[in-house]
């Protein structure tokens, strides 16, 4: 027997209209499980009569939540970009005043009093190991002489260490130990010819460093501290 014209036979896999109907019934919380699937409905127009299920305002609710959370997410990108910019300004003014001390001990002063001011934190020190012979050029209260090994017992094998929701340590802030309560550590190789130091900078608040924070500028600024130790000494590098 031929087909009538216009007709278009169902695949033999493909459910009828009236199979499908007859499984929603069944499984009325179908498209809870399967919320993707209301994308490639179409809507029914809100006067279908008694009986029918208006599927229009579950995705107009749905399309609302996402838009929402679009914002939530844009919002936030906004103000991590506008910190990672208020950084950058920071560590940048930062440099400029390491590059213009006049002197090793105006130097050693922007490093230990400068930089908390300029970085908007509550104390900023300069770690320096002993060699066991010398001590540094400059006895201040941001400069801490500390045994060799205190570096690698702080930091390990990384350069950099942020600590968050800490109480801060006398050995690294001496008397300025109390007002820390988060800190970021940063390993300073000055010359072949020094011991290992490092930075540690302080904050009051327990979450301004945390891990999971990007360290390349406090990283930079330690390359440029440095440079500006081991350019006033006149060590080779």
């Amino acid at each position: 027997m031929g087909r009538e014209p216009g007709h278009t036979p169902h695949r033999k896999d493909a459910p009828t209209a009236e199979e499908v109907c007859a499984y929603l019934r069944d499984h009325p919380d179908f498209l809870v499980h399967h919320g993707e699937l209301v994308h490639h409905l179409t809507p029914p127009s809100q006067d279908r009569g008694r009986g029918v299920v208006d599927l229009q305002a579950y995705m107009v609710e749905r399309l609302r939540g996402e838009v929402r959370l679009l914002k939530d997410q844009q919002r936030e990108l906004i103000g991590t970009s506008r910190a990672n910019m208020n950084s950058q300004n920071r560590i940048h003014a930062a440099v400029l005043f390491l590059l213009d001390a006049q002197s090793f001990e105006q130097l050693i002063q922007t490093i230990t009093t400068d930089l908390a001011v300029l970085l908007d934190l509550d104390v900023a020190c300069l770690i320096v190991e002993s060699n066991g012979h010398d001590t540094p050029h400059v006895q201040t209260s941001g400069v801490r002489v500390v045994e060799p090994g205190t570096v690698d017992r702080w930091l390990g094998t990384a350069d950099v260490a942020l600590n968050a929701d800490i109480q801060g340590d006398p050995e690294l802030y001496g008397p300025g130990a109390g007002l820390v309560r988060s800190e970021v550590l940063i390993r300073l190789q000055v010359s072949s010819e020094t011991p290992d130091g490092m930075l540690a900078f302080g904050s009051r608040q327990p979450d301004t460093f945390h891990s999971g924070q990007g360290t390349e500028l406090v990283g930079f600024l330690a390359r440029v501290v440095e440079r500006v130790i081991r350019g006033w000494l006149e060590l080779p590098a």
